[in-house]
């Protein structure tokens, strides 16, 4: 058994920004697999599936992203998961918009989701960091982070999305290289510049 963790911020108003990229992955996982319904539990959404013959608890904790740890600590404790059990996809400032780098452990690097989860589960679980590009102005990283994704980054991001649910069963069994290779086939980074807000 696998959980894997989509992080953002709950509420419509949040839905479209960049950093509720982590939700919208775990969305597009579900539907692709045909998972159950989202159910309420443990602070969160809550939908069960198989991915081949790995059972898959998706959540999408409702705690907001700075207390998400308690959520996430909360189905792993109870389903007796250790921390290398749980996948937590997450938005990247410091990868450019599309690219997707998969990490086990490592530090927070100033992320508040991950630094709830780190100090409620400690910081041995797998990240798949999705690139969001920077805004260059580290003043400017609140605002950009919660802002809806611009239209024209519907070019990669749909594309992106989903490849990360075509091809996890490759991550479920272990494979983050061959996940990360296949994504890169599935849905290439594009190189060209961000469009301003």
């Amino acid at each position: 058994m696998m959980l894997v963790v989509g992080l953002g911020n709950p509420g419509a108003e949040y839905a479209g920004h960049r950093h509720n990229i982590g939700f919208m992955a775990v969305d597009h996982l579900v539907r692709r697999h045909g998972f159950g319904a989202f159910k309420s539990k443990f602070q969160g959404h809550l939908a069960e599936g198989m991915i081949g013959d790995v059972k898959v608890l998706a959540l999408k904790p409702q705690t907001y992203m700075h207390d998400s740890g308690r959520s996430v600590a909360a189905a792993a404790h109870f389903h007796k998961l250790k921390p290398e059990d749980v996948i937590v996809l997450h938005d990247e400032l410091d990868l450019a918009p599309g690219k997707l780098r998969v990490k086990l452990g490592g530090g927070s690097a100033g992320h508040n989701g991950l630094r709830s989860i780190d100090a409620h589960l400690g910081p041995l679980y797998q990240r798949v960091r999705l690139g969001i590009g920077h805004p260059d102005d580290r003043d400017q990283v609140a605002r950009y982070v919660l802002h809806d994704f611009a239209k024209a980054e519907a070019a990669w991001l749909g594309p992106l999305l989903e490849a990360v649910a075509e091809a996890f069963p490759l991550l479920s069994k272990g494979d983050a290289a061959g996940f990360m290779t296949r994504i890169a086939l599935l849905a290439p980074a594009k190189t060209a510049p961000q469009p301003p807000d």
